[in-house]
């Protein structure tokens, strides 16, 4: 078994799953809209920011995480942005777990 065909047959399959069809749909709309697609990447920026803090064990004020929060509840009124959220969560989190299926290989070496 050649690593290099798997992992090309792996890219082949995320790109035909549901999930990242869905999510390519989502973005290309939000795409479509420029005040919509800002206003996201506002709340992804400060969501960044908030979730770095966070690792680095830096303390994150209420102020930040409220303005994060705020932007979430906007974003949620929209339906395009909240179907774009959704697709990108799920995709997300396809994709968090194909991670954790190679980490595996590399944390156990099996």
């Amino acid at each position: 078994m050649n690593v290099y065909d798997q992992a090309h047959a792996l890219k082949a399959a995320i790109k035909e799953s549901e999930e990242f069809k869905q999510y390519s749909i989502a973005k290309s709309k939000m795409e479509a809209q420029p005040e919509l697609s800002e206003m996201l990447r506002d709340y992804q920026a400060k969501q960044f920011a908030v979730q770095g803090k966070q690792m680095m064990g830096e303390d994150v004020t209420s102020e930040m995480m409220q303005q994060v929060q705020n932007l979430y509840q906007i974003m949620m009124k929209d339906p395009l942005a909240a179907e774009y959220l959704q697709c990108e969560m799920r995709f997300a989190v396809m994709m968090q777990d194909v991670y954790q299926l190679l980490g595996e290989v590399v944390s156990s070496g099996k």
